[in-house]
């Protein structure tokens, strides 16, 4: 009977200091040290550190600062590197943006409803007034409103309570946002400042729906507005989420 093979040293590493930092015990910008004295801790050789370190880096867990005053400098773990990374799986499997956009459709409708049955909502309502307003000081600007479009969209998410959708939607508004760039920078301007202004008005119905607590409401009033917001961003040349991730500003 074959023995199971035990993880490989530089792996070994990487999971204890991503346990650390993960845990909050290396807190964001803390050292861990230098090379040196991070070979000396864990009782390897140079080039087993180093590919530990290189796996943390690519989690955006850790940067390494080269030079004599450099070393080892950890990170809290960021949503949007999470979201960034999913979006790249997205991208590498070509995935259709109907399907990103049909996903979206279907989780911000239920968040909807969720945050009208709250009894603690109006601070919630108060909250996404105020996205509301950023995005109407900007709608003039088309990446300017994209960003804040997209704070509006992720933020009704996240005010509904589920962390683990909200980093879902994150992943999602990451490649929606390009596509709201897109859009804005179509040559018909004038339609498209049309669009955005009538979207604004769209999420302003929504809120009052929030606001009075009418769940069944609110959510076929998103689910109606996100299914118009599809429609519009699938009229564009991009068809696949590699076409939006490729757009250059």
């Amino acid at each position: 009977m074959k023995r199971p093979r035990t993880r490989e040293k530089p792996q070994q590493i990487a999971d204890e200091l991503r346990a650390l930092i993960v845990a909050g015990e290396l807190s964001e910008g803390e050292s861990l040290g230098l090379e040196p004295q991070l070979v000396e801790r864990f009782g390897v050789s140079r080039p087993s550190l180093r590919e530990a370190l290189r796996i943390l880096e690519a989690e955006g867990l850790i940067t390494v600062v080269r030079g004599v005053r450099g070393g080892v400098i950890a990170h809290a773990p960021d949503e949007r590197q999470t979201a960034r990374t999913a979006a790249m799986v997205l991208q590498a499997r070509n995935v259709a943006l109907a399907d990103v956009f049909e996903a979206r459709a279907l989780l911000e409708p239920l968040a909807a409803k969720a945050i009208a049955s709250m009894r603690r909502r109006r601070p919630i309502v108060a909250e996404l007034r105020g996205l509301i307003a950023q995005e109407e000081e900007t709608v003039a600007d088309p990446e300017a409103f994209g960003v804040a479009n997209a704070a509006f969209h992720e933020r009704l998410v996240a005010l509904a309570g589920n962390q683990t959708l909200s980093i879902v939607a994150e992943m999602l508004n990451e490649i929606v946002t390009r596509a709201v760039t897109a859009v804005s920078q179509d040559e018909d301007v004038v339609g498209s400042l049309a669009i955005r202004r009538r979207g604004i008005r769209s999420q302003q119905r929504l809120l009052d729906l929030l606001d009075a607590g009418d769940g069944a409401a609110a959510e076929e009033h998103w689910r109606a507005h996100m299914a118009v917001v599809g429609r519009v961003m699938l009229g564009q040349e991009a068809s696949t989420v590699v076409d939006l991730l490729n757009h250059h500003d």
